[in-house]
């Protein structure tokens, strides 16, 4: 499996991958209704960022956008998303994406890398991020309108870049969660 750029001859091999996950609508927060040129406009990113595809004989077999989370003072973090045709799911693709991701991530410069809305339901993509360095540092409790299990958290997820020595592989460093210890524990109201 190759994890090239994307090529706009790409499009008509990413689109259903896009189009079936968008509309199963029980991982990702687009609209489900959403239409091809609605979700190009969506998923195709531009220079500085970029899109990728994961391709094996011609075959697109999943998908990833990633660039910076925020401008300005956030431009610091990077965020992706990725997408996985559902014939080759379990099999490594989103695990290789989600790897290309973050090195691309740490090539650029970046801190960190953050997923903003991840459905706590998606328990095999929480896994291979976890498994890969991200922490879950926060779950907005029933964000989420799941179709089948109602309303579940959103997870917010954040590898920090830390230091990784020469080796390559992205380490975590623990988020740091309590409160700076000049700060009082409860703020006054």
């Amino acid at each position: 499996m190759q994890i090239r750029e994307f090529a706009e001859a790409d499009w008509p091999q990413v689109w259903p991958i896009v189009r079936e996950v968008v509309r199963k609508a029980d991982t990702y927060t687009y609209d489900p209704d959403m239409t091809a040129d609605e979700a190009h406009d969506a998923w195709i990113e531009r220079p500085p960022a970029r899109t990728v595809v994961a391709v094996e004989d011609g075959r697109v077999l999943g998908t990833a956008k990633m660039g910076a989370n925020r401008e300005g003072p956030g431009a610091h973090v990077a965020t992706a998303s990725l997408m996985v045709d559902a014939a080759v799911r379990g099999k490594g693709v989103g695990t290789e994406l989600c790897r290309y991701v973050l090195a691309w991530a740490r090539e650029q410069g970046f801190a960190g890398m953050q997923f903003n809305a991840v459905a706590e339901s998606n328990t095999s993509a929480v896994e291979i991020y976890q498994r890969l360095g991200f922490e879950i540092v926060g779950t907005v409790p029933g964000a989420f309108a799941h179709p089948e299990l109602g309303r579940v958290g959103l997870h917010i997820m954040y590898c920090d870049f830390g230091d990784s020595g020469d080796s390559g592989e992205v380490t975590a460093r623990p988020h740091p969660s309590a409160a700076p210890a000049d700060l009082p524990a409860d703020p006054p109201r």
